[in-house]
């Protein structure tokens, strides 16, 4: 069933992923009789999950994490890497530090409790469909907590002229502008990367300015 949004929008489209029926026709019902939504689909698992989002194309998937059969954040890992165009909205009733911090690393855009109010719920999606990142209160403050303490010594662990190069870097510098730049050769700036990117635990040069970024080393 379609409901149009307000104002004569297109309605914001979902896919349910929960291992539980009960749950997943509770959604169902909630969105389908309110306006500006539609379900296209549901998903009894991670792996289903990530195979139905292929298929439909949602604007927003609401992710259960502890699913037997495949867990939900394997599932946004898969996401993620896929490049799809679906953002994933966890809502699940754990709210752990091991549950919390590898979904929003996965690539989750938000994490709501199934205690949530229907409005809430409601304006989270539309939230997520935006690209909004939305996080219960609860959450948002055990991430604020978990995320921070690392940070100061993430930091702490960048000398001086790492963080330059790493500045650099988050403005579209190539290493032989760097190099230019701090009067250092390139083999230096390379040697610098491989540094930077060990201690932030990241792979590529985007990686490295995201968790930057994301741990206050940079901005």
């Amino acid at each position: 069933m379609t409901s149009e949004a307000p104002g004569g929008a297109a309605p914001i489209s979902l896919l349910i992923v929960d291992d539980h029926p009960v749950v997943r026709n509770g959604l169902r019902g909630m969105f389908e009789s309110a306006p500006g939504f539609t379900v296209l689909g549901e998903a009894a698992d991670g792996v289903e999950g990530v195979a139905r989002a292929a298929e439909l194309d949602p604007d927003v998937v609401l992710m259960d994490l502890r699913m037997p059969g495949g867990g939900g954040v394997d599932a946004i890992r898969e996401l993620t890497r896929r490049g799809a165009r679906a953002r994933v909205l966890v809502l699940t009733t754990y709210d752990t530090d091991s549950d919390t911090l590898p979904a929003i690393e996965a690539g989750a855009t938000g994490y709501l409790l199934k205690d949530a109010p229907r409005e809430e719920l409601f304006t989270a999606v539309r939230a997520a469909a935006e690209g909004r990142t939305v996080l219960s209160p609860a959450v948002a403050s055990r991430l604020v907590t978990a995320v921070r303490t690392p940070a100061a010594s993430a930091d702490e662990t960048l000398s001086a002229r790492e963080r330059e190069v790493l500045l650099l870097v988050s403005k579209g510098t190539s290493n032989k502008e760097i190099a230019r730049e701090l009067f250092i050769s390139e083999a230096t700036v390379k040697t610098h990367l491989t540094h930077i990117y060990a201690k932030l635990g990241v792979k590529d040069r985007a990686a490295a300015v995201a968790v930057a970024y994301d741990r206050k080393i940079l901005g």
